[in-house]
């Protein structure tokens, strides 16, 4: 769904692109830390890093990521 008006939706990007591309993607990372913050903040405390780090992918990648591929990485990089 787009409740955007064309004019708006014309008027941000153009405020965005007069930003420069270091500044995008100043403000891509600094959405993102928010995000991930966000998402921290909604797991209980205390659990495993590797636990953390699991459910951190999955939350914020869903299905565009093998979580458990990932959670398996992370185990054997513990390993070595």
């Amino acid at each position: 769904m787009n409740d955007t008006s064309p004019e708006i939706a014309e008027f941000v990007r153009a405020r965005l692109l007069a930003h420069s591309g270091e500044e995008r993607v100043l403000m891509g990372s600094r959405m993102f830390d928010a995000a991930r913050a966000i998402v921290l903040a909604s797991f209980p405390p205390g659990l495993p890093e590797i636990e953390l780090k699991g459910l951190l992918c999955e939350r914020i990648y869903g299905d565009e990521v093998d979580v458990s591929g990932f959670v398996a990485h992370l185990r054997s990089t513990l390993k070595e």
